[in-house]
Order: C-alpha cells, then structure tokens, then sequence
C-alpha cells in the first residue's frame, strides 16, 4: 500500500499542534517544532513567516470547517423561535465533530487548543478570531443571551469560561474516562458520546437562576 504523502506545509501544521496542546503556546520554540515536523527553520519562515503567522494557521484549518456549519445551525434556531440552552449548546455537535475529518482526533486537538488560545496571553490570536470570525462570534453570543435572559452579561461571562474549562478537562482526559466507564460502568464511550455528555451538563448549568450578588469584602 502506497503511503499518502504529505506535504512541508501540513507536516509543520500537525508538529505545531500536537506541541501546542502539549506545551503551549509560549513554551514551544520553532526549534520544537521544526525537529517534530523533521524539517529545516527556512520551510517555517517560507510558509509562514513566523510564529504568530503558525499559531493562527494552526486554529484557522478547524475554524474554517467548524464556524459556517455552527452559524447555519444558529440561525434555524432563531428562525424557528426554538431556542434554549440545551438546544444552542446541541447545535454544536455537530460542527464539532465535523473536525475529525480535518485531523484524525481533530475534535479534541481543537478544543485544547481553542483553551490555550483563551487562557494563554495570546493578543494576536483573540484579534485574528475577532477579526475572522467576529460575525459568527457575535451571533453565538447573541443567540446565548437570547437562550438565558435570566443571566446577566457578567454572569454568562463566569458561566463561559467555567464551560469551556469542562470541556477541556473532559477532552484531555477523554481516553481515560472511556476506560474507567468501560471497566466500572460497561459503557463504551465514543468522543461523540462524551461531547454529549459534557454539553448536557453545561447546558444545566447555564439555565440554572442568576446566584446572588457576590457581596463586597471591606
């Protein structure tokens, strides 16, 4: 059987990602990753041109895939006039998954990385989403808030970021957690199954009542 080659380009986009979700952003040097994708400093520059130019190639082959297929979901939501936190968080599914045919594990890979990119001081990236992908972004947003008008802008914000810190933590430790349900509960997970998993419980938390104003310590 013929192994399909791959080419200089895509060889230095799958080195740098795996080092990303491994190391980081800031923790992995060109030097990582030319010695990863076995090639020379000179294909780096050549297509890409530095290291900030990689890192928002490295997102922007899953966003491409993932952003149109998440707004088209969106929008029939809001057209039909249907719309909650679980039915919102659903319509992610299958955009999400749509990303294993990027990368094999192109789910996972992009999870971990879209965390690095959130809670890693990377100005440059936030700004190339924001600027790439700020419609689809607003009307994520949008639909969010029509989904829980309950919640206000502050607490959707501290309900964001508790949501995507579940989902990563079940992504990182997806191959463990089949397992141990494998072995105590006899329940064979796919990644599939586990995104469901994570998004039925985010959704709860998203619908659950405004807390109680945080009182100030003097």
């Amino acid at each position: 059987m013929n192994k399909i080659k791959v080419s200089t380009k895509n060889r230095i986009l799958n080195a740098a990602e795996q080092l990303f979700c491994e190391l980081g952003f800031d923790n992995t040097s060109l030097r990582n990753i030319t010695s990863e994708a076995n090639v020379n400093l000179a294909s780096v520059n050549y297509h890409f041109g530095s290291k900030k130019q990689l890192i928002q190639d490295v997102l922007h082959r899953y966003l491409q895939v993932l952003m149109p297929q998440l707004e088209q979901g969106i929008d029939e939501l809001i057209e039909a006039g249907d719309l909650s936190s679980e039915k919102l968080f659903n319509a992610l599914v299958d955009p999400l998954m749509s990303l294993e045919q990027v990368r094999p594990n192109g789910t996972k890979i992009f999870v971990q990385l879209f965390a690095r990119a959130y809670y890693e001081s990377q100005g440059h990236l936030r700004k190339f989403i924001t600027n790439q992908y700020g419609t689809s972004l607003k009307r994520l947003n949008k639909a969010l808030h029509l989904a829980v008008p309950h919640l206000s802008t502050n607490e959707v914000f501290w309900r964001w970021h508790f949501a995507l810190g579940s989902c990563v933590f079940t992504m990182a430790s997806s191959k463990a957690l089949s397992e141990i349900a494998a072995a105590d509960y006899h329940q064979h997970m796919e990644i599939e199954d586990l995104i469901k998993k994570v998004i039925h419980y985010i959704a709860a938390g998203f619908s659950a009542p405004q807390p109680e104003k945080v009182r100030l310590v003097s």
